[in-house]
């Protein structure tokens, strides 16, 4: 049942990737990635794994250690809870770079590498769409200025 519902954290969470990859401009996307509600399948999952493992969770996030960390990703249960929390935060985290890169009129192009390396490496994704969120808010701001200038 572990690793079905482990599975399913991914599958669940999909959709959602792909209409901000594959379908960027359509309305229902915009609609979708603006809601938080999307991670509370996720969120479900979580309690569900976690709470077998309530006492090492516990013990793992009020006294950080990483051997208590290693115990609780030891368990099918932890390592579970664990993935789902990562999927709902970067899927949070891919929504909100899906809305910056439409306001400010990031090509779609440009966009799904890197909404599809979030998926794979956050921890790499988010700096990167970063720099072009900066390039983009410059460039912005220069456009905005040169009627001025003229």
């Amino acid at each position: 049942m572990t690793g079905f519902l482990f599975e399913l954290t991914f599958f669940l969470a999909a959709p959602v990737w792909l209409l901000m990859i594959c379908a960027p401009t359509w309305r229902i996307t915009e609609r979708v990635a603006a809601s938080p509600l999307t991670v509370l399948p996720l969120l479900v999952l979580w309690a569900v794994l976690a709470a077998p493992v309530a006492p090492e969770l516990w013990t793992a996030v009020s006294s950080p250690d990483i051997d208590a960390f290693r115990d609780l990703v030891a368990l099918g249960n932890g390592a579970g809870a664990i993935w789902a929390q990562i999927i709902a935060w970067d899927l949070l985290l891919g929504q909100w770079m899906y809305r910056e890169a439409r306001r400010l009129s990031v090509p779609p192009l440009l966009m799904a590498p890197l909404l599809l390396l979030t998926i794979l490496l956050s921890p790499i994704g988010l700096p990167l769409f970063l720099v072009v969120r900066a390039v983009w808010t410059s460039r912005a701001r220069t456009r905005a200025q040169e009627p001025a200038l003229r």
